[in-house]
């Protein structure tokens, strides 16, 4: 199989993409670097990047976009000192979020972006909680087993 070299980024349909564009920013920093304009030159779509964050984000203004249950944006952070700053920073800008969770393997915080799409932020860091047979949560796969 060739070779991938990184997850290049990730496109999210908007209905309004002013909107969008100002609370990703506010939120995240994202910092478009290209825009997308329709053929009366207005601006449909931009991508750019989210400080911290090796891939891009493109938001694409789709007017019947909304949320898909399953369909998330994770974004990691270090640790839970920095999910506790997190939820400092979301409470300072006004946007509703969980309370921080005993993910998995991590800590997770869950907020929505304004056409509901799911952004977790996930630590880096594990937290050593064994979850293993809590419904819902996952757990290792063994070393060479495949999931079927």
């Amino acid at each position: 199989m060739p070779e991938l070299v990184r997850l290049r980024g990730v496109k999210l349909p908007v209905a309004n993409l002013p909107r969008s564009l100002e609370f990703y920013r506010e939120v995240f920093g994202f910092a478009p670097w290209l825009e997308f304009p329709d053929s009366d030159g207005v601006v449909r779509g931009v991508a750019g990047d989210l400080p911290g964050c090796e891939g891009g984000l493109a938001l694409r203004e789709t007017p019947e976009a909304h949320s898909q249950p399953g369909l998330e944006l994770l974004l990691g952070v270090a640790d839970r000192a920095a999910i506790e700053e997190w939820t400092a920073h979301l409470d300072a800008a006004g946007v509703a979020h969980s309370p921080v969770i005993d993910a998995s393997v991590g800590w997770l915080v869950v907020l929505h972006d304004p056409d509901g799409h799911e952004i977790h932020l996930y630590t880096e860091a594990e937290h050593g909680i064994d979850q293993t047979g809590r419904a819902g949560y996952g757990r290792r796969v063994p070393s060479g087993n495949v999931v079927s």
